[in-house]
């Protein structure tokens, strides 16, 4: 029995009610904290009939109501943020990146309990994978977490993740993967490409939080990304959607990993730049040394990374031309070069944009780091789990 409901009311007006609380659960599972005016432009319910369901909410230990930590109104009681029980239960993310695995958990309040990460060969087998992921995932909360109403685990996995009915034949690193992790952690799994999900986290918890339209470009030893549209995660009619690194460039020639040639992956991924780099002269054996010359103001580095910046934020433009996002994340490990990264690659996206649109396209730098595909996993539960179900009864 749910937030004080009796069996016996079921008629339309209780129908109605049961409706109205759905809809603020569901609004606050996937946005987080938010105030009584947020969730009333959200839901599109009255002042009047929000605040009653709020209080019914309330009071059977669905949501909590906090005072927010930043400083007050100047006029006024402080703003209230509402939030889903805390002790309801936690999400858990895996990403199985291609040489770690990270895990991340957050309570349904959005609040993050904690992250692990360990490294390891990229011809680990998946059973042995899985079975690091279990072992990480225990050392978070001191062992303590529970799915509870959540019931769900989001999984992060390099490569194409479609819908396995109408999406490629064999979706996932391993046909069985979803069914392994079924089985390990007696939960339903959620799947889909750890860099799309790093997208999502940005989205919610990272660099552009709040935001509801983004583009995320990751720069590593493949370049993709993702796009979150209208707050949820894009993934287009075969799970294909965000792979920017196989945008086609003016200069380049190179074969890429899909098979084609001149992709932006090819100049503008980790081993791209490094032998770009070592073809002008520069020396380095990976990508911390190439880091330290740019840092340490390397003339033939700084050449190097403007000459990928100038394809990167063409690439931005085209893409931001076609779907309009109000922010452009860029990260991976290269997004740790910085300015001289970050300049040319504004500069580019400028000169290529649309001028009406100049003004409206933040830029900024990933936050969430390594996590990103972990956190993004719990951010696809959030947002796509059935509503959370067992929260505790008003007595009565």
């Amino acid at each position: 029995m749910l937030f004080g409901m009796h069996p016996h009311q079921d008629g339309p007006l209780a129908r109605l009610r049961r409706g109205h609380e759905d809809l603020v659960l569901e609004l606050l599972r996937k946005h987080g904290p938010l105030s009584r005016a947020e969730l009333g432009q959200h839901s599109g319910l009255s002042r009047t009939t929000l605040s009653d369901i709020v209080t019914e909410l309330i009071e059977s230990g669905a949501v909590v109501a906090t005072a927010p930590e930043t400083a007050p109104r100047r006029r006024g009681r402080p703003v209230e943020a509402l939030t889903l029980n805390p002790s309801a239960g936690q999400a858990i993310g895996i990403d199985f990146a291609r040489r770690a695995v990270h895990v991340s958990a957050v309570n349904v309040a959005h609040e993050v309990i904690g992250s692990a990460s360990e490294p390891h060969d990229p011809g680990l087998p998946w059973e042995e994978r899985i079975t690091l992921a279990e072992r990480l995932v225990g050392t978070l909360a001191d062992g303590a977490l529970r799915l509870g109403a959540l019931n769900a685990i989001g999984v992060g996995v390099v490569g194409p993740v479609g819908d396995p009915d109408s999406g490629p034949p064999d979706p996932y690193p391993s046909a069985d993967l979803p069914a392994l992790l079924r089985k390990r952690f007696e939960a339903p799994v959620l799947v889909d490409n750890n860099t799309r999900l790093a997208a999502l986290a940005e989205a919610t918890w990272g660099a552009a939080a709040g935001g509801q339209d983004v583009l995320y470009l990751r720069l590593s030893h493949g370049v993709g990304g993702g796009l979150v549209v209208g707050g949820s995660l894009h993934r287009g009619a075969y799970g294909l959607s965000g792979e920017f690194g196989h945008i086609a460039v003016e200069s380049g020639d190179g074969r890429c990993s899909c098979g084609a040639t001149g992709c932006l992956e090819t100049v503008a991924s980790v081993g791209a730049m490094l032998a770009a780099y070592r073809r002008a002269g520069g020396h380095a054996d990976g990508l911390a040394a190439l880091l330290g010359a740019l840092e340490a103001g390397d003339p033939v580095a700084l050449r190097t990374l403007e000459a990928a910046a100038v394809h990167i934020g063409t690439v931005l433009a085209a893409v931001c031309n076609a779907v309009g996002p109000g922010v452009i994340v860029l990260g991976g490990e290269l997004a740790a070069a910085g300015p001289p990264l970050f300049e040319p690659v504004e500069r580019a996206l400028r000169a290529h944009i649309m001028p009406i649109s100049r003004d409206r396209v933040d830029l900024r730098p990933a936050t969430l780091g390594e996590a990103g595909g972990a956190l993004g996993a719990i951010a696809l539960v959030l947002h796509e789990s059935p509503l959370l179900s067992h929260y505790p009864a008003r007595p009565g």
